[in-house]
């Protein structure tokens, strides 16, 4: 998305908490750096901040939030696109029940946080920003091949919390709980997702 927006013409400085993502994009040529996103540094440097898929890894939403306010200048704008309330409210429940299954407090792992748009905007508004838009949207997402590569790659809160011997098994397990709900009958999966997008604007 760095990428996508310098072709663009924008200034851009991309951020992220990964060291190997922000090397991989300096290779690019793009001016990136290790920073948290509830941490931010800036100080009134940017006409906008713009994120995509990533808010909804982000626990604290007002340090966010305070982070891109201070990064702004009067009048910046802040557009986002992540995880909204609802998001793959199949897959986590799945997660989480057979981790209980286990013995185990499955929602003590959930990572993620998928506000509603009455919460966000209340924490946008709190932070300095008039809301010109916010929506959530249903997209339901396609995925290249069977859901374990997708648990691998995103429930590793959840996998971290067995021995490294029973993780296949749980994997595989929440897999065949989904199978009814998530894929159709060529075998192709499907991701519950839902969206939460905004734009505001900061006032001062």
């Amino acid at each position: 998305m760095t990428l996508k927006l310098a072709a663009k013409g924008c200034h851009v400085i991309g951020v992220d908490g990964s060291m190997e993502q922000v090397s991989a994009a300096c290779k690019l040529g793009l001016d990136c750096r290790v920073m948290d996103g509830e941490s931010l540094s800036f100080q009134n440097e940017f006409d906008a901040v713009f994120s995509n898929a990533a808010l909804h890894w982000m626990r604290n939403p007002d340090a966010v939030i305070a982070g891109v306010a201070r990064a702004l200048r009067s009048g910046g704008r802040f557009v986002a696109e992540f995880g909204g309330h609802g998001c793959c409210a199949k897959i986590k429940l799945a997660l989480v029940s057979a981790l209980g299954r286990r013995g185990l407090d499955g929602e003590a792992a959930v990572p993620w946080y998928f506000p509603t748009v009455e919460e966000y905007s209340s924490h946008l508004v709190k932070g300095g920003f008039a809301i010109s838009y916010i929506a959530l949207i249903p997209r339901p997402t396609p995925l290249p091949g069977k859901l374990t590569d997708w648990l691998e790659t995103f429930a590793e809160s959840f996998t971290a919390k067995l021995p490294p011997a029973d993780r296949a098994a749980y994997i595989a397990e929440v897999q065949e709980t989904l199978r009814p709900q998530l894929c159709d009958a060529a075998g192709k999966w499907t991701a519950d997702y839902v969206r939460l997008r905004f734009s505001a604007t900061k006032q001062k």
